[in-house]
């Protein structure tokens, strides 16, 4: 029973790692479990994940942080799973198997698709029933092309034997051993093909894309009953009960439930949301309308921007350049460079999210000199991250004026990073705040699971979870910061305009 169970389990599936954290019922992390992710990269452009190694992960952490944590399945009150959106997973109804490799959010293979469907006019019809752009970053176009390019996926889609899901459902239909294929409503609402309005996939879509209804997932709220585990997989039936993509669970992990409140998760990509009420703000300034988490079936809507790029230039500068050994090891770098040398990074190596929205952009360095080096690269790339999260704020501001003043409530990985962070306040000229726990996904997936089995406070009274651990505040003059940010702003049209 949830009153004798003590733990609540999230399961946070990301883009290069899976984790699984055990909370205990003051939602203060007890116990944690973490795999790397890898990425596969068929071409100029593509980015796939193995489903099995998705699986695998997810199975493999959550045994690791009950082992952990010395937790029963009895102990156990619910798990909460949260995901990459938008990632696309097909499989076969009977079998379970995948019948194409995963494609990832970050994948643009679907671009040309997607200017056609902008130069046919329908990008109106996009946005105004899924709150999105016609972009390659979201889900109908990478179906559509599954449908098309894997041999006989159409014609075993239209006779139903195939299931269609973005990560949580994949993870969701295992974890119960094929007897649950549904979904969340804001998981729904990266698809390009929910009606984030009426709450239901939208016929006119699936129309466009064609894409057959039969391959659908069920639509449910974040918190529900999702189904149990199947026995063997941790011992016991142990039940599921919370589901929200990663950047909504972010925002109910930072207690942003009041609207004007905005949060920024820094992972692999930058993800701003802020909460705009009951109803959803149609945006001027190229952001999203997407659904912040729908509870009892009632919807609370937010803006959101996103960046491609964040953690992942850190990657490249250890990965790509080899230039360092550690992520950790950038902000101590960028404290080193020389501050007279103006360069900028534009980590545009996807394309440009919000608000450009270019996906034949690509990434360029600007500002080189002969006396250029690490320091100058690691703070060229970590001060990117920063002017990307000012231009989505301009934005959301000019959008939503009523938001006010703003604090930024931050989380994920690139947060440790104090230098980062303060470079961050400085150039937005305002407060940054930093919780005491920073993987704040996994946070708002385990509250979730906890709200359904009756352990946590409605939203209202929820705030009471979240904790500071550190205020930046702005020291930067706010000239210099205009200065550095009309650099930047020149730095992103020579890429947009291929100078």
């Amino acid at each position: 029973m949830p009153e004798d169970s003590p733990f609540l389990l999230a399961l946070d599936q990301g883009t290069t790692s899976t984790r699984a954290i055990l909370f205990g019922r003051d939602l203060a992390p007890r116990a944690t479990a973490q795999q790397e992710l890898p990425q596969h990269f068929p071409a100029p452009g593509w980015v796939e994940h193995e489903p099995e190694d998705i699986w695998q992960g997810a199975l493999a952490t959550l045994r690791g942080a009950m082992a952990q944590g010395g937790a029963t399945p009895r102990d156990i009150a619910g798990i909460g799973i949260t995901n990459q959106r938008e990632t696309v997973v097909l499989w076969e109804r009977a079998s379970g198997r995948p019948v194409h490799r995963a494609i990832v959010w970050q994948d643009r293979r679907t671009a040309e698709a997607c200017a056609k469907l902008r130069e046919d006019g329908h990008e109106a019809l996009i946005a105004e029933r899924s709150g999105l752009l016609a972009d390659p970053y979201f889900s109908a176009t990478k179906l559509a092309w599954l449908l098309d390019h894997v041999p006989g996926a159409r014609r075993q889609a239209e006779r139903g034997e195939l299931a269609f899901g973005t990560v949580d459902s994949f993870l969701l239909w295992r974890l119960t051993g094929g007897k649950v294929h549904a979904t969340d409503a804001t998981n729904a609402a990266r698809t390009m093909l929910f009606d984030i309005r009426r709450g239901r996939w939208d016929p006119e879509l699936l129309r466009l894309f064609d894409i057959p209804a039969a391959i659908l997932p069920e639509v449910r709220d974040c918190a529900a009953e999702f189904g149990f585990t199947t026995p063997e997989l941790l011992g016991a039936p142990v039940p599921i009960r919370g589901m929200a993509g990663d950047q909504q669970a972010a925002t109910m992990g930072q207690a942003c439930f009041t609207p004007g409140m905005l949060k920024s998760t820094y992972g692999t990509g930058c993800f701003a949301l802020l909460n705009t009420g009951a109803k959803p703000v149609t945006s001027r300034n190229r952001l999203l309308t997407t659904i912040a988490w729908q509870l009892g079936g009632e919807r609370s809507y937010a803006l959101e921007g996103a960046i491609f790029v964040a953690g992942a230039a850190v990657q490249w500068l250890r990965d790509g350049l080899g230039i360092i050994r550690d992520a950790a090891e950038t902000g101590a770098l960028a404290e080193k460079a020389d501050p007279a040398q103006a360069v900028y990074l534009v980590p545009a190596f996807v394309g440009l999210g919000a608000p450009w929205w270019d996906a034949e952009a690509r990434a360029a360095i600007f500002g080189l000199t002969r006396a250029s080096g690490r320091a100058e690269l690691a703070r060229a790339a970590l001060e990117s991250v920063a002017y990307q999260t000012r231009d989505l704020l301009d934005a959301m501001h000019a959008d939503c004026p009523e938001a006010g003043d703003t604090i930024l409530r931050v989380d994920g990985g690139m947060v440790a990073s104090d230098w980062t962070m303060q470079f961050l306040a400085d150039l937005l000229g305002a407060p940054v705040d930093r919780p005491v726990v920073k993987e704040t996904t996994a946070l708002g997936a385990a509250w979730l699971a906890g709200l359904q089995s009756g352990l946590m406070p409605p939203p209202g009274s929820a705030a009471t979870h979240w904790r500071l651990e550190r205020r930046f505040l702005p020291r930067m003059a706010r000239e210099e910061a205009a200065r550095r940010h009309a650099g930047w702003l020149d730095a992103v049209r020579r890429v947009r305009s291929g100078t």
